[in-house]
């Protein structure tokens, strides 16, 4: 089951435009990895995860290739190829494997994501 953090303490990450387009970034915030991805689909959207892969042991997902299974938008872990859904953290194909969600904006042109 993912966990979603709720908060309203906002940090910015860096500008939109340091993130190319449909990949991920990770940010160091309060010691914590998170991955940060723009999807560019109708518009950009930002999307943070935790950054570490539970099935790996590895905190990668950030490098992972970002696309679609359905109406999912979702990462592919770089090195075992498990799916994880942007929006709610679910590991399509192990769903005990989920990974934290954290709220993520854009606003003046920059990421701004939720701890």
């Amino acid at each position: 089951m993912h966990r979603d953090i709720q908060t309203d303490n906002w940090i910015s990450v860096c500008a939109l435009d340091e993130i190319v387009p449909n990949t991920g970034v990770c940010a160091l915030l309060n010691d914590t990895q998170i991955a940060v991805f723009h999807v560019e689909d109708n518009g950009p959207r930002v999307f943070a995860i935790e950054n570490y892969d539970p099935n790996s042991h590895a905190a990668v997902l950030s490098r992972g290739l970002v696309g679609s299974l359905g109406e999912r938008i979702v990462v592919a872990s770089p090195i075992y190829k498990q799916h994880f859904d942007l929006q709610t953290g679910e590991c399509l194909e192990s769903p005990e494997h989920s990974v934290i969600t954290y709220p993520a904006r854009v606003e003046g042109g920059k990421v701004w994501v939720g701890l």
